[in-house]
C-alpha cells in the first residue's frame, strides 16, 4: 500500500488537525519524534470517546500495538461496545479486532512506525442502513530519537447524508467493506525548514 507525502492541510476534521497541532508544538526537533508526556491537546472526555493509545513494542514487521486507551465510539465502530471497558485494553491490536480489519489497518501503523511521521487515510464504508460513511483515521507517533515508543491515534466517522449508525462500521461485515480513498504521510511542512526555523512554527490554524 503507498502513501503520498502531504501537509497538515490534508487533514479534513477540525478535531484531528487540533490534535496535529498539538503534536507539532511538542515536536522539538525537525527530524525527531515528540514526547507522550509534551503532548498537550484541548480535547476533553468527547475527543477521547474517538482516540486510541497504544504502546509501539518491537520494530518493522515485527511492530505488534499494545493497547493501553480505546473510545467508547471507536468500540461501537468495531463492534466491540459490549466489552466492559477494562476488558478493551491491555491487549495487543491483532488480538483485538478481526483479522481481515486488521490487515486492513495494519499499512496505516507501519507506515507511522517506518517514517516516523503522522499518518492520514480516509475509507468509503456504508453503515447498516446502506448510508456511505466516511472514515478518517490519523496516527500520531511518540518516541525518543529515531525509535517510536507510542502512537496516539484519532478516529473519526463522518457522512455527508446525517445521522448514521456507528454500530460495526468497521468491524467485519460481509455487506460492506471499506473502499480506501487515502493514504497519506504527513511530512512535507516539516521537510527543507530554513536554519532557525522551529517545528512548531508549522502549527496550522483550523478554519
Amino acid at each position: 500500500m503507498e502513501f503520498a507525502s502531504a501537509n497538515p492541510s490534508v487533514v479534513r476534521s477540525i478535531q484531528q488537525r487540533v490534535l496535529l497541532n498539538a503534536w507539532l508544538r511538542a515536536l522539538r526537533e525537525p527530524n525527531g519524534l515528540p514526547a507522550i508526556a509534551d503532548f498537550r491537546h484541548d480535547g476533553g472526555a468527547d475527543e477521547l470517546a474517538d482516540m486510541m493509545i497504544f504502546n509501539v513494542e518491537g520494530a518493522g514487521e515485527s511492530a505488534r500495538f499494545f493497547i493501553t486507551q480505546e473510545g467508547s465510539r471507536l468500540a461501537a465502530a468495531y463492534g466491540r461496545e459490549d466489552l466492559d471497558p477494562a476488558a478493551r485494553i491491555h491487549r495487543y491490536l491483532d488480538a483485538a479486532v478481526e483479522p481481515v480489519a486488521y490487515a486492513r489497518a495494519l499499512p496505516c501503523y507501519r507506515a507511522c512506525v517506518a517514517r516516523r511521521r503522522p499518518t492520514y487515510s480516509i475509507a468509503k464504508v456504508k453503515d447498516l442502513d446502506g448510508k456511505e460513511v466516511s472514515f478518517e483515521r490519523l496516527l500520531l507517533p511518540f518516541g525518543r530519537g529515531d525509535e517510536v515508543e507510542q502512537i496516539v491515534g484519532s478516529y473519526k466517522a463522518i457522512s455527508i447524508e446525517g445521522g448514521f449508525k456507528i454500530t460495526n462500521l468497521m468491524g467485519p461485515r460481509a455487506d460492506s467493506l471499506p473502499v480506501r480513498m487515502l493514504n497519506a504521510v504527513i511530512d512535507l511542512e516539516l521537510a527543507h525548514r530554513p536554519p532557525g526555523v522551529r517545528a512548531s512554527d508549522d502549527i496550522i490554524e483550523a478554519d
